[in-house]
């Protein structure tokens, strides 16, 4: 087992990196499991998988699962999902000293450390994430929301887990097309910050996406360790540090929004593309060398995911994204701020980004061109 630290004052916990972390679960918790009773927010397709596993961990350490189940997707992430979790939490009694577990994807823990943050002013809860993504990226950090008519994830606080356990062997359930979308945020953290990472996702994505266990473990452990690193200097993203991590979000969000938030292009897939746009406008913009921006394309497309715009096949154009962006939630003064990259593991704010020079960026790549 790996562990990683996140180091917050007063706030601090472990990541803890491994395969049968879920068998040991009871263990693992230790005395934040303190009544007999243990609330655990899931979705049904997750419950389906691993409840016997939970109930048998718990049973063996004298304690009762108690299940709310959310139906599967982003519909859960709403002021109805996060209504029917609180009310649900104060009927099971849960006190300001409990931990709620959240045992799911990104959407499950987006929604249940939200619901913590609330509940009597604030309770504790664990994050068990089971999607690569979530392991890799929602859930360190704290950031917790749901999604409302304006957006996705407009509504939240920042509001740290007790404690995170990453059990690796939960990701041999995962379909192809959820495994990749992990991935993308996994080889953001090379583009980003770390150009040997990268180097390592070129030569072992396959083994990665294999679920092959040297290299999935190293590569939910670096991940992880970036992520500590940035969240550890920036947890409110005030300084700038942690809006590295954004890297492809803001295309990304505005291909999610032009799609309908639909299964037609799912997170991680809109992340990759918008990697591959952030680096290529990067190049435009005379930041970054083409041949990188290409490189990454190819990184990303040999992973299986979308790096060209025009495959989408959108029907809109380049000012219909940048409308889109108009209410991504970092939006300051009135300006948006892009993650751009002046090379491979060197990304940085620019402020002063035009969209409409965006816009016609977007234009040829909708075109191919």
């Amino acid at each position: 087992m790996a562990g990683v630290r996140v180091e917050l004052a007063g706030r601090s916990y472990d990541v803890r990196i491994g395969g049968g972390l879920l068998r040991d679960l009871a263990a693992q918790s230790g005395a934040l499991l303190r009544k007999p009773r243990v609330p655990i927010v899931t979705d049904a397709n997750v419950h389906a998988l691993w409840a016997e596993t939970v109930e048998a961990a718990l049973g063996a350490a004298g304690k009762e699962a108690r299940w709310l189940i959310h139906a599967p997707g982003e519909s859960a992430k709403s002021w109805d999902g996060l209504s029917r979790t609180v009310e649900w939490l104060l009927a099971e009694e849960v006190e300001r000293g409990d931990h709620i577990v959240a045992l799911g994807g990104g959407v499950i823990g987006d929604l249940t450390g939200f619901a913590a943050s609330m509940l009597k002013r604030g309770c504790g809860f664990i994050q068990v994430p089971t999607s690569l993504l979530a392991q890799v990226d929602s859930s360190v950090g704290g950031k917790t929301a749901i999604n409302v008519a304006a957006g996705k994830n407009l509504v939240g606080a920042f509001y740290q887990p007790a404690l995170v356990l990453a059990d690796t062997d939960v990701l041999a359930t995962l379909a192809p097309r959820e495994l990749r979308c992990g991935y993308a945020e996994v080889i953001k953290y090379g583009i980003l910050g770390d150009a040997a990472f990268f180097d390592w996702c070129e030569a072992h994505g396959r083994d990665v996406l294999a679920l092959e266990p040297d290299a999935i473990t190293r590569a939910v452990t670096t991940s992880v360790e970036a992520k500590a690193r940035i969240v550890a200097e920036d947890e409110r993203e005030t300084s700038g540090a942690r809006a590295l991590l954004n890297l492809g979000h803001t295309f990304g969000h505005a291909l999610e929004a032009e799609t309908g938030y639909s299964d037609r292009l799912l997170h991680g897939e809109a992340v990759a593309t918008g990697m591959v746009l952030a680096a290529r406008y990067s190049a435009r913009k005379g930041y970054l060398a083409q041949a990188d921006a290409e490189r990454i394309a190819s990184a990303i497309a040999a992973a299986g995911l979308p790096a060209e715009l025009s495959s989408l096949g959108l029907k809109c154009d380049g000012k219909a994204l940048t409308a889109h962006m108009l209410h991504d939630k970092k939006m300051d003064a009135g300006t948006l701020p892009f993650i751009l990259l002046r090379g491979i593991g060197e990304a940085f704010l620019d402020r002063a980004v035009d969209l409409a020079d965006v816009a016609a960026f977007l234009d040829g790549e909708l075109r191919g061109t």
